[in-house]
């Protein structure tokens, strides 16, 4: 895993800032230079650009203030362009979310208006803000985020609801065994699993060369880990989490549902809470969860974290001025590729990712 590194915070003021569009993979300091943010998570990082960007040929744009040759602030963004949303901006595609990072409001508000202008000149359909404040504007869409501050490994577990903590406990009695790796076969058996999971809540999967490039450029570079859980021989349960600095997240999850009464999910987490914690991760993110997924949000605050909401806002370039955007973690298509061979739906994320879903 990364190193956890102490950074000194400093101040700007925003009239002295300049704005200007990078490509991180163009600077090998990228990560040097934000993991002085204390709001910076992998998703910030080179190892993510170069995920998105090998996997699908998004462009990176990152709007980039400096004062006196300092980075003060940073807005991650990439350019999408392809039939039938066309050219857009998003920040970031497949994110839950990727905060613009600054040491004052006035340089989020300048990143902000700098990334509106570009999308005009490059003439965008619309753009997308992923966790970014927006000043004066209404949220296209939100949804609640949970946190879980790490301490001491006794101190962490004593926070779960006990309900979580006899899932921990059953599955230990029950013979169920973690393994902690990353490597590319383990990213593959979570890939299956993966599938099976994604077709039961109607979702095709992401083709394998996006986890077969987050192998490469995060887990294999030590910014992220699999963990697999075992009945006997067989894989039951499974789950990527990626790690920059003193933050984790909690990126995929995947069960075998023939298995959940083993509770194998709730040991999956423990583990890995319990390697980040010793390895001096200060907080886990559990990504978002859609307002009407009641039971996933349980399961999340079960473990002692902090909710709180994050909201997207989206700019409609052709209507100058923000528009509301929808949910679709459900709906008609979610029953549809529940019934299809898995084939089909295989095949379906290939084509879809990237291109309508991003």
């Amino acid at each position: 895993m990364v190193a956890v590194e102490q950074h000194v915070a400093y101040s700007v003021t925003a009239e002295r800032a300049s704005v200007r569009f990078v490509d991180p993979l163009d600077d090998p300091a990228w990560d040097r230079k934000i993991a002085q943010f204390g709001r910076v998570t992998s998703f910030h990082s080179a190892a993510w650009c170069r995920v998105l960007k090998e996997t699908y040929g998004f462009r990176p744009l990152y709007a980039v203030a400096e004062s006196e040759g300092v980075v003060c602030g940073v807005l991650p963004l990439m350019e999408v362009n392809n039939f039938p949303k066309g050219r857009r901006g998003v920040s970031l595609p497949f994110t839950d979310e990727c905060c613009a990072l600054g040491h004052e409001a006035q340089v989020i508000e300048q990143l902000n208006a700098a990334v509106v202008e570009e999308g005009k000149r490059r003439q965008w359909n619309y753009v997308e803000f992923r966790g970014t404040p927006v000043a004066k504007a209404n949220a296209s869409l939100s949804f609640y985020c949970h946190r879980l501050e790490l301490q001491s490994v006794d101190k962490t577990f004593a926070k779960f609801e006990s309900s979580v903590q006899r899932a921990i406990r059953k599955a230990e009695r029950s013979g169920v065994t973690v393994e902690i790796t990353d490597t590319l076969e383990a990213a593959r058996v979570f890939y299956g699993l993966h599938e099976k999971t994604r077709q039961k809540h109607g979702i095709p999967p992401q083709s394998f060369v996006f986890f077969a490039n987050i192998h490469r450029h995060i887990l294999q570079t030590g910014q992220g880990f699999v963990v697999l859980a075992r009945e006997a021989d067989r894989v039951i349960a499974a789950a990527m989490f990626f790690q920059f600095g003193n933050r984790a997240i909690y990126k995929f999850g995947a069960s075998d549902d023939r298995f959940q009464r083993l509770r194998a999910n709730n040991l999956v987490f423990w583990k890995a809470i319990c390697a980040l914690a010793d390895s001096g991760v200060a907080g886990l993110d559990f990504g978002r969860t859609s307002l009407d997924n009641e039971g996933l949000r349980r399961f999340k605050l079960g473990w002692g974290s902090r909710e709180s909401r994050v909201d997207y806002f989206k700019y409609d370039f052709r209507r100058n001025g923000f528009a509301k955007d929808c949910d679709r973690a459900s709906g008609w298509h979610t029953r549809v590729f529940n019934v299809l061979p898995r084939p089909v739906c295989r095949w379906a994320g290939a084509m879809l990712y990237g291109r309508l879903l991003d």
